[in-house]
């Protein structure tokens, strides 16, 4: 099973890269490959595809992967709870998929309290997924603190986007 899962993540790579290298993907182009005779390369569906409820370019596209959070808060905000309703909503019809749930905080503070609160931020998001019915053996959690900003700049534009919870899809049934 495991082996399966390594193998799939392993394709979806390299046909993203491809994309986005310019490389032909399935459907790019005047000859690429439809198996579906949608006419994919003139921005038909795709499977796999942001267009495919089912994959996990719709689900950060079309979803979002993310929930954003005031300064110093791990309490979710109402358009937060919205995004992640979509990602309860998506995560019940797609049972074949487990979340990784990554906590995100910006860079002031130090290094221990923006971990804490990174952890805080994660587990809200996992506590509300968990409460709109998404079993909690698929979800886990990890905090990054102020370590993988989004942004880079001392200003509060950046700061807002770097206070988050992204919501990391894996195909399989183990996180």
């Amino acid at each position: 099973m495991k082996t399966t899962a390594i193998i799939l993540m392993a394709a979806l790579t390299l046909g993203g890269c491809g994309n986005r290298l310019g490389g032909a993907g399935a459907g790019a182009g005047t000859g690429g490959y439809d198996p579906y005779g949608t006419g994919a390369g003139a921005g038909g569906y795709v499977p796999g595809g942001p267009g495919d409820p089912t994959s996990v370019a719709y689900f950060q596209q079309s979803i979002g992967d993310r929930v954003l959070f005031a300064v110093d808060q791990s309490t979710l905000t109402p358009e937060g709870q919205t995004v992640l309703a979509g990602q309860a909503q998506w995560l019940n019809a797609n049972p074949g998929y487990t979340a990784l749930i990554e906590g995100h905080a910006d860079e002031q503070g130090t290094r221990e309290y923006n971990l804490a609160l990174g952890g805080r931020r994660a587990n809200a998001a996992r506590d509300y997924l968990i409460s709109q019915g998404v079993d909690a053996t698929r979800l886990r959690t990890i905090s990054y603190g102020k370590e993988r900003p989004l942004q880079i700049c001392s200003t509060e534009a950046c700061y807002s986007q770097n206070r988050r919870a992204v919501t990391v899809l894996a195909a399989g049934a183990g996180v």
